[in-house]
């Protein structure tokens, strides 16, 4: 089928959806089936099987060839036939040795490269069961190694599970024992009113109660303002301690004032005084917002001190008044 025949040859066309193949004569393109590809396979080897008869035909026609139809020919080969009357065998092997060099060639090639193949198939093979058994243990491994992990981690919140339990119930007992303990110490405070109230208004006893109490009470009034003054001091020192613009050496110099007085003081020497104030000087740091102007928003541990001291006066008092009373019966 020549390009000057006046007709078109059916070939692919490449639209959407896949190739195509134009028929003139079905008046456009249609889409390639199974058929066509076997169509257009068996039109191509006929065209091939043409060819090749036409170049054996031209091979024939050739005056090179060695045809033995014609022995005058001087460039055939007769097997028989050597230079200077000998045999012709170095032309009628000369091209069977080539091919079969080149057929052992290819066929060696082709085992050696057999060969390769399937040991680089092999070493693939060992490579790919080695990988995929390390990746199994390790997997493995990573299980156990998390099933040992959330087996112990159970274990541990079963003991603290059983801790808090513990720790529970034994709270429950202490607030049990306490709310007992709390019931009797109110009891017996009940009965120790009691038994003061008789004892103050009651003969000879009461009214030494009365006396005792009356004297130690001015020796409680005393104790109270001297708690006062050091209030009022320990108000100043922490003011002069959280300023920014007084001078350290002012608050020093009060703070020895007020160690002096403490240490002179017998009211002061009774309710231990001094060391309360040592502690003071040594651990009080706290200080209101820069804002603050009021002194008494300054201070912690002073004031839980100060606290401290007005009951030691109360108890200093009452044991005063035991001291007499015990002293009075003896």
């Amino acid at each position: 089928m020549g390009p000057g025949d006046g007709r078109r040859e059916v070939g692919p066309v490449h639209l959407p959806g896949g190739p195509w193949l134009t028929y003139p004569f079905l008046g456009g393109p249609r889409r390639i089936t199974r058929g066509d590809l076997d169509c257009r396979q068996l039109q191509q080897n006929k065209r091939k099987r043409k060819k090749s008869s036409q170049i054996l035909l031209l091979l024939a026609d050739c005056d090179f060839m060695n045809n033995l139809n014609v022995p005058e020919q001087h460039w055939n080969i007769f097997p028989n036939h050597q230079d200077g009357g000998g045999g012709g065998s170095k032309w009628n092997y000369a091209l069977l040795v080539p091919v079969l060099g080149l057929a052992a060639f290819r066929w060696i090639w082709s085992r050696e490269s057999q060969k390769e193949i399937e040991k680089a198939r092999a070493e693939c093979k060992n490579i790919i069961n080695t990988t995929e058994k390390d990746l199994k243990m390790k997997y493995e491994d990573t299980i156990l190694q998390n099933r040992r992990l959330l087996a112990r981690c159970e274990l541990e919140q079963e003991k603290l599970k059983n801790k808090v339990q513990s720790y529970r119930e034994a709270l429950l007992a202490q607030s049990r024992q306490l709310v007992e303990e709390r019931k009797q110490l109110e009891e017996e405070r009940v009965n120790l009113e009691q038994r003061k109230h008789s004892l103050q208004y009651s003969g000879a006893a009461g009214a030494l109660y009365q006396d005792i109490m009356e004297r130690e009470a001015v020796w409680q009034s005393k104790a109270r303002a001297l708690i006062k003054e050091f209030e009022n001091s320990l108000v100043d020192r922490q003011s002069l301690f959280c300023s920014y613009f007084i001078p350290r050496q002012e608050r020093l110099e009060l703070e020895r004032k007020m160690l002096n007085q403490a240490v002179t003081n017998p009211i002061a020497r009774e309710l231990d005084i001094e060391t309360g104030l040592n502690n003071i000087f040594k651990y009080e740091t706290h200080c209101a917002n820069v804002q603050n102007r009021d002194k008494r928003q300054n201070g912690r541990l002073m004031w839980v001190y100060l606290a401290y001291w007005e009951l030691q006066a109360d108890l200093k008092k009452f044991k005063k008044v035991e001291a007499a009373l015990l002293a009075k019966a003896d």
